[in-house]
């Protein structure tokens, strides 16, 4: 599910279930704190993220899950602890973001310094057909840099933004075609692991800690919320759908 490979002072994990999309299950969340921990203890000097397949990542694994007694506290709180530790990696961290990047996708990109995207990668909130909430701090990242009319909007309809509009609205930092995203993540990945890293790192801990205290709160309040969201009936129908391949059919309970 997981791969991680070291060289020349690079680390690269691999989001690899392409059958999946790539979500992630509780145990995925596992496999990918180990990895950071492990590039981490090996001294890198900077980490590439990306994806195998058709999608970066295309949120949770919900497939099997019982809504009923769905663990919501359980998952977000990993998620989160994922995302502390990714957002503290004591390198330059880059993303190279094609296909789905939703829910817990979305977190993974927040929780990384930089962000390259495909022109047709898919970006936001699917949760309207799921009886959900946005979660993994995708509320602080909608707010902060489209406004609250704007994250209502994609988090009401659905819609999702292309990787060529969330670059124009500011949620990322470079759109590239899609066929070059990679290489292109990889030949930065590689300049950055040759630069001044702890100049860099210094600059990584200011913007953070600038970053860290409204992000966090706005995750724990998610967590919250969606574990509010689980009792309801309307949470039940969308896992329901979306397990059996249906259009849902909510009743505002």
């Amino acid at each position: 599910m997981i791969t991680l490979r070291i060289s020349g002072g690079v680390a690269e994990i691999v989001l690899d279930a392409p059958e999946k999309r790539n979500a992630l299950s509780l145990e995925a969340l596992a496999e990918l704190d180990a990895a950071y921990r492990e590039a981490e203890a090996s001294g890198v000097r900077a980490l590439l993220l990306h994806g195998e397949g058709r999608a970066f990542c295309a949120g949770r694994d919900i497939a099997g899950v019982d809504p009923a007694t769905d663990d919501v506290p359980g998952y977000l709180g990993a998620v989160e602890s994922l995302m502390r530790r990714m957002a503290a990696f004591p390198a330059p961290t880059f993303a190279a973001v094609h296909g789905a990047c939703l829910g817990v996708g979305l977190g993974l990109a927040i929780a990384t310094d930089v962000v390259y995207i495909a022109e047709t990668a898919k970006v936001g909130s699917p949760f309207a057909n799921l009886g959900a909430m946005l979660d993994s701090g995708g509320h602080a990242l909608l707010y902060e840099r489209l406004g609250a009319h704007r994250a209502l909007d994609l988090i009401y309809t659905g819609d999702l933004l292309s990787g060529a509009e969330a670059v124009g609205a500011g949620l990322f930092s470079r759109v590239l075609p899609d066929e070059e995203v990679l290489a292109f993540t990889r030949e930065r990945v590689a300049r950055a692991a040759a630069g001044p890293t702890q100049s860099f790192l210094a600059s990584k801990r200011l913007i953070g800690r600038l970053r860290d205290e409204h992000l966090w709160a706005v995750a724990a309040a998610e967590s919250r919320g969606q574990a509010r969201l689980r009792d309801t009936a309307d949470y039940r129908e969308g896992f329901a759908a979306f397990q059996q391949k249906r259009p849902p059919e909510f009743r505002g309970i």
